[in-house]
């Protein structure tokens, strides 16, 4: 009879073993990553990292004002920055993170969920959910000239590129070859 009632204790064990690991290899469901949204006060740190972002922006507005200033109304910059505020501001948030759960739920399990609940929840995810934010803002502060390089040079390389293509466009169109 002893060994019956341990055989069965080991039996359920393994079962309830197997339930518990089944439950966190499961998929996430919406629930579970609304949950983890929450924690990692997602809502609040978009409009942040927005916020963080718009002074880089602003600058970046600023120097295209700077070096197009004689060909530009002297209220552009003023103008660009109240656009590109109330864009950011009118951001449809909770419609971007309702659109995120799906891609969530694809990639992580209820235990993966769990997992980074876990972390943000600890003083040191807390703490990276704090200083992303101004995180963000040095990044993009310091990548901006190199962006903004580069961007010029994309659209030097893409006019180039169309004049290039018009002029052998008129000389197909006139018969005479290059």
């Amino acid at each position: 009879m002893r060994r019956l009632a341990i055989v069965v204790l080991l039996c359920l064990g393994c079962a309830l073993s197997g339930v518990a690991q089944s439950s966190s290899d499961s998929p996430a469901t919406k629930e579970d990553v609304e949950r983890y949204f929450q924690v990692m006060h997602s809502h609040e740190m978009m409009q942040q990292m927005m916020q963080a972002m718009s002074k880089p922006m602003h600058q970046m507005i600023h120097q295209q004002f700077v070096k197009d200033r004689d060909r530009l109304p002297p209220d552009f910059e003023a103008r660009m920055n109240k656009t590109m505020d109330d864009m950011l501001r009118d951001m449809p948030f909770d419609q971007m993170m309702q659109a995120m759960v799906p891609a969530y739920q694809k990639h992580f399990t209820k235990g993966d969920i769990d997992g980074l609940i876990a972390f943000y929840s600890s003083s040191t995810g807390q703490k990276v959910l704090r200083e992303l934010p101004s995180i963000t803002a040095e990044a993009m502060q310091s990548m901006m000239p190199i962006m903004s390089k580069q961007m010029d040079r994309m659209k030097e390389r893409l006019q180039q590129d169309i004049a290039q293509s018009l002029k052998a466009g008129s000389s197909a169109s006139t018969g005479t070859r290059n």
